[in-house]
């Protein structure tokens, strides 16, 4: 069997289902489920999210030139969907799916207080490359959920048990593969180099807090029951809120 060619598009798959926050400049809020959005520099802090122009949440972003990127999980499944097949032009979708608005800490959105993670962003630049303009923006704050810190204050997202966007569905993220560096870490250690010791699973530990504070012990853990590596919640085709 050989390959078949498909005409261009994005099947860059999987990637994240984030619920996005914003709000006008009189304080509404509202949400926006995007699946286009990246991790684009380190140093400083910066990431992208992609949204049609139409989208009732585009104005908002241009109003204030800030947004949260909360980061969903298998529990947050349906609410991902749904806030990205809803438009906030009808509905209230924080009362409809039960979420709570929390204040941040740097911007004048509203957090997400249910999501592991919050990202706190203001826009550096608007792209607009045709079906979708690209919002360029710095991570200015970071909110992590204590009960997923462990007693030597390690961020385990992995204990939240995240989930990815892929072709139409939603999915658990399964077991772990393996660890940064884990490729050369054994060759590494035999010839004693000290070199290629493996970091922290990427996406599981995001550092230390910088407060001090424990939290309990079992963080990091895995829930029983998980259902990883299997679609989560009802398929969709590519609902309006998350797809081209």
């Amino acid at each position: 069997m050989g390959k078949r060619q498909f005409k261009p598009g994005n099947m860059l798959y999987p990637v994240p289902a984030v619920m996005v926050s914003v709000a006008d400049k009189e304080g509404n809020a509202n949400i926006i489920t995007v699946a286009w959005a990246g991790t684009v520099c380190t140093n400083p802090p910066m990431l992208t999210i992609s949204i049609r122009p139409e989208r009732y949440s585009y104005h908002m972003i241009r109003e204030t030139g800030e947004f949260v990127v909360n980061l969903t999980t298998e529990e947050l499944a349906r609410a991902t969907d749904y806030c990205g097949v809803r438009s906030g032009r009808d509905t209230d979708k924080w009362a409809d799916m039960g979420l709570t608005k929390e204040k941040a800490s740097k911007v004048s959105v509203p957090l997400i207080r249910e999501c592991p993670v919050n990202l706190e962003c203001r826009v550096v630049r608007v792209d607009e490359l045709g079906s979708h303009h690209m919002f360029l923006a710095q991570v200015v704050a970071v909110d992590v959920d204590e009960k997923y810190m462990d007693e030597k204050d390690t961020f385990h997202l992995s204990a939240a048990r995240p989930m990815a966007y892929s072709h139409g569905r939603y999915y658990g993220l399964g077991e772990c593969l393996g660890t940064f560096g884990y490729s050369v870490k054994k060759t590494a250690e035999k010839r004693g180099s000290g070199k290629g010791k493996a970091a922290p699973e990427a996406g599981n530990s995001s550092g230390r807090r910088k407060d001090g504070i424990k939290a309990g012990r079992g963080a990091g853990r895995q829930r029983p029951g998980t259902r990883q590596g299997k679609a989560v919640g009802r398929p969709q085709s590519g609902p309006p809120g998350i797809r081209k």
